[in-house]
């Protein structure tokens, strides 16, 4: 008659298999059975919500970057990037739209330097775009929560029409209609307001002649 095993040994021997039936089930087949759902039903979202050019990835819909002027105008140390005309540019990011810097200022509604930040980019961007500052929207000169917010309001979009009209020798009117085709209604019909996603925006634009 075989002896019984020790008790401590049963127990253990019972907690390790436990251990490896919820590895496999956990650790293995439940996220390869969630994996497998959302690329046969989400495929373009599961894989980072990518945008292509030319079989290039340039972009995320999920998350802004700046559209800042390249290989002309080398910036020097110290000094800020200048943005690109031929672009619709984002709103301001504490981070840069650097992924690894996500985050905002923290600085408050009274601080100082968030007033001269406001005061500096409201003059910028009216100059930039050849516009009077007091027609210059809100979520142009504050930055979002997160520093990667790839939307901009329908009243900034608007006002940059005509700049990136004129950059590319487009008509304002074809711009204006590349910018009512990205409009994005408020969320479920009542949440938020109407906004243009830039990066999907920009991606289109680049396919204009």
């Amino acid at each position: 008659m075989t002896r019984p095993l020790p008790t401590w040994i049963r127990l253990h021997l019972s907690s390790l298999r436990m251990l490896l039936l919820f590895t496999a089930l956990t650790g293995l087949l439940y996220p390869l059975a969630v994996t497998g759902a959302a690329q046969a039903l989400f495929g373009h979202e599961a894989n980072g919500s990518r945008i292509e050019r030319n079989g290039a990835v340039v972009g995320s819909s999920l998350l802004g970057q700046r559209f800042d002027l390249r290989g002309k105008s080398p910036h020097q140390p110290g000094e800020r990037p200048r943005p690109d005309p031929r672009w619709f540019q984002p709103r301001p990011s504490a981070g840069g739209y650097d992924p690894l810097a996500s985050g905002a200022s923290n600085l408050g509604p009274r601080s100082g330097r968030l007033l001269a930040a406001i005061d500096r980019r409201r003059t910028d961007i009216a100059r930039f775009n050849h516009v009077d500052p007091a027609t210059v929207p809100a979520d142009a000169l504050t930055a979002g929560g997160s520093g990667l917010d790839p939307h901009i309001s329908r009243a900034y979009a608007r006002l940059q029409t005509a700049r990136v009209a004129r950059a590319r020798g487009l008509s304002k009117t074809a711009v204006d209609a590349l910018v009512n085709a990205h409009l994005q209604s408020r969320i479920l019909g009542f949440l938020g307001e109407e906004r243009v996603n830039v990066v999907e925006l920009n991606a289109a634009l680049s396919r204009m002649r």
